[in-house]
């Protein structure tokens, strides 16, 4: 995303003051975390907490140069601090090109981050090899707070249509690599290139009250997006976008989603799996008190039709609010063109007390694998009513391939046939 001249550069951190014995941050509790980001968010740090401006470091606010170094410099100081650090940004507007923030700190945890400016995207820039916006790598303890917003300048890179190649991933906003014990609060993402947060490999991550928006025709910019990360926990947060608000695959285990609007976008999605070798298996996923507004689906479990084996387990969709959504519950194992069947093995789902309005007649579709079946779904208490435009002999139905259902309770539309 960061040019100089025509050549792509990535402003990377590197830090040598580190302690050479780092210790983990074990103790870490995820509601005094909750607790400690709220205090922080207007930029105000605890008495005991030396704070790090970036304005101090040669940042200018004026929506125009670029500060990217100056942001580095500032990170480095407040990680390898001795003692407690809070990064600020104040207010202003801020120019960043792609910046890494890498640990791990010597600074006691947790690093603080308090965003009360806008952070923009360097315009008119074209994303160095595998670079994103704003990394975060190899952290143990982190809270970023605030109201500030990250403006990923998407509109000046997005593609209406996508050629034979495809779009191809571009930049996420935010990205979490290895950072464990963190919490990120209060914050807004707006028209990111690619996704808004990206996380993977990582460990007891908290995101609540986060705003992301972009809009609906906006290719490939999915909300929040996990892989390989255990105990995340998304709350209170309000997500529209062009694809998935939340996506989950591969290697996520312990999930929850609960208290989140969606809409425009995609749904929240389980997938896809199934699209590389030696997938690990995705389990312990909770989607509860959620509202989808005018989305293309709802509860979503996707996985491709390839050779690519691995299993999906433990999935609770419960207490949803669908309206005018188009697929508002959906298994679809034959996504994708790349092969005869999927080799993913999905088993013990639950979609429990989901109600509200179709845009489609047919709103409950559970198409399984012909090789792994589906295994253990049940539908309770199904209460959803057509609100679309009238399709001319079309019922309002359920559709079951390679599935044995149990159903108890409400059934709106009816079950599919035993």
């Amino acid at each position: 995303m960061t040019t100089m001249g025509s050549v792509g550069i990535i402003a990377i951190l590197v830090l040598g003051l580190v302690l050479p014995e780092f210790q983990a941050f074990a103790q870490f509790d995820p509601d005094k975390g909750m607790e400690l980001a709220k205090s922080i968010a207007t930029g105000t740090a605890p008495p005991d907490v030396k704070v790090f401006n970036v304005l101090d470091f040669g940042a200018k606010a004026d929506g125009k140069s670029l500060s990217s170094i100056n942001f580095i410099r500032a990170f480095k100081e407040a990680c390898n601090h001795a003692g407690k650090a809070m990064l600020l940004i104040p207010k202003g507007e801020f120019v960043l090109g792609s910046t890494l923030f890498s640990g791990p700190c010597s600074a006691a945890p947790p690093l603080m981050v308090s965003v009360v400016g806008t952070i923009i995207a360097q315009a008119n820039t074209k994303p160095a090899e595998d670079a994103d916006w704003i990394n975060f790598n190899s952290i143990d303890g982190l809270i970023i707070s605030g109201k500030g917003v990250f403006n990923g300048k998407g509109e000046t890179v997005w593609k209406p249509k996508c050629d034979n190649q495809g779009c191809g991933r571009m930049p996420a906003t935010l990205k979490f690599i290895k950072v464990d014990n963190a919490v990120i609060s209060g914050i807004q993402s707006v028209n990111a290139k690619g996704f808004h947060v990206m996380i993977s490999i990582c460990n007891n991550f908290r995101i609540d009250d986060v705003n992301i928006s972009a809009p609906a025709e906006s290719p490939n910019t999915d909300g929040i997006h996990m892989s390989k990360t255990s105990m995340l926990k998304i709350t209170n947060c309000r997500i529209g976008t062009g694809d998935d608000c939340v996506s989950i695959i591969h290697g996520s285990t312990n999930i929850s989603v609960e208290n989140t609007a969606c809409g425009p976008g995609h749904g929240i999605s389980i997938g896809s799996l199934g699209h590389y070798d030696s997938e690990a298996d995705v389990f312990g996923i909770t989607v509860r008190n959620c509202t989808l507004t005018d989305t293309d689906n709802g509860a979503r479990i996707k996985t491709y039709r390839n050779d690519n084996p691995s299993k999906a387990s433990g999935i609770i969709f419960e207490d949803l609010v669908m309206k005018n959504v188009k697929n508002p519950i959906l298994i679809d194992q034959e996504y994708g063109n790349q092969g005869d069947s999927s080799k993913v093995s999905i088993s013990d789902v639950q979609f429990t007390n989901i109600k509200g309005t179709s845009a489609s007649k047919v709103a409950v579709q559970l198409i399984c694998s012909k090789s792994d079946p589906c295994q253990g779904v049940s539908l309770k208490d199904i209460d959803l009513q057509f609100a679309g435009t009238k399709e001319a002999n079309i019922p309002f139905s359920s559709n079951c391939t390679n599935v044995k259902v149990a159903y108890s309770g409400t059934q709106s539309p009816p079950p599919c046939p035993p």
